[in-house]
């Protein structure tokens, strides 16, 4: 049953991506999903993590929350280009991961990333560390209050 959804989600966001609804071109999609799921299956890497059902309705929450917060960063980046003055103050600082695997702290690290303003330099899984570079002190305090650090440990929680 996996493999089958595992099979239709993939299908789906080819024909999502592709945009092209030609009987040969949705015939080379119906291909190629079948192909990479006949070699997922063949190299016995289906399993919990290849289609993590709980994931979905997290995202459903997590995902428009970093949008909203890419936005946001945006705006304010933009402010800071479009001032004379160019006032930054560029930081270091390291910020704790709360997440309890590679993959979220990862999923962390990205959103952190994703975010304008701010990059992540070095992740240690180890010390459940990240050291990231902020373009102001107002951004760096901004991951330093955790709340993108807690919303991603309640993503990942649906694994």
């Amino acid at each position: 049953m996996r493999l089958v959804i595992l099979a239709a989600v993939l299908f789906a966001f080819w024909l999502l991506l592709s945009g092209h609804y030609e009987a040969l071109l949705i015939g080379y999609g119906v291909l190629s999903v079948g192909l990479g799921v006949l070699f997922a299956r063949r190299l016995d890497i289906l399993d919990e993590e290849s289609l993590p059902y709980g994931l979905f309705w997290r995202g459903v929450l997590y995902w428009p929350w970093l949008i909203l917060e890419i936005m946001k960063s945006a705006i304010d980046v933009t402010k800071i280009i479009l001032n004379p003055k160019l006032p930054i103050s560029p930081t270091l600082m390291r910020v704790t991961a709360h997440q309890k695997g590679a993959v979220g702290i990862t999923t962390y690290a990205n959103s952190i990333t994703l975010t304008p303003g701010t990059i992540s330099a070095v992740v240690s899984e180890r010390k459940h560390e990240i050291l990231v570079h902020a373009l102001t002190e107002d951004g760096g305090e901004a991951l330093e209050e955790g709340e993108m650090d807690r919303r991603v440990a309640t993503f990942e929680a649906g694994t």
